[in-house]
Order: structure tokens, then sequence, then C-alpha cells
């Protein structure tokens, strides 16, 4: 084997163990139970993942509030955002916006 090989052996094992570490929280998460997705409450470009069509995934979002974009919220909050009188509350959305667990066919890009 040589150091150049070696070397690509070394780089493709980090990306792949990157990778992996990039994903695991936000699935494992999920699989326990303690998130879930919220859809119609990030702001544009800061989406977890789904945006619709023609997009790819986290920070993919067009708009502010899309309603086919989606965050992870600890379980149980997703039905809360919208429900703030105080614009200053992170929970505060604004236009009567409210979050979902179902994609919304609001805020879409054009």
């Amino acid at each position: 084997m040589t150091a150049t090989t070696a070397k690509l052996g070394l780089m493709a094992a980090t990306l792949a163990a990157a990778a992996a570490l990039a994903t695991t929280p936000a699935s494992a998460q999920v699989a326990g139970g303690s998130k879930e997705k919220c859809y119609g409450i990030s702001l544009k470009g800061a989406n977890d993942c789904a945006a619709g069509p023609g997009t790819s995934c986290a920070g993919t979002s067009t708009v502010n509030y899309q309603g086919n974009a989606w965050k992870f919220v600890n379980k149980g909050d997703c039905a809360k955002f919208g429900t703030a009188t105080d614009a200053k509350s992170p929970m505060h959305l604004p236009g009567g916006r409210k979050g979902s667990l179902t994609p919304l066919s609001r805020d879409l890009k054009a």
C-alpha cells in the first residue's frame, strides 16, 4: 500500500464517519420520541429539512414560515407555535400562523 493510497483511505473513512455523525442526533431524537417535525415555523434558510420540490434539505427554505419546511422541536411544542400573543415570545408567529405536524400549503416559494 502506498502512502497516497493510505491517505485516500483515511480521508474516505473520515468523511464516512462525519456523515454518520451529522445524521445520527436528529434520527436518534426522533426515534426516541423526544422531538417532532413542526412545519411552517422556520425562518428563510433555517429549516431542518424538507422545503418542497426543487430543494434538497436543511437550510433550503426560501421564505419565512414556509409551510412545507420543518424544524425539529420538543415533542408537544409544535401545537404551541402561534399561540403566543407577545411578539417577543419564541412561540409567536406573525399573521395568525400556527405550527403544524403536517405540511401546510401556505407561504410556499413562488
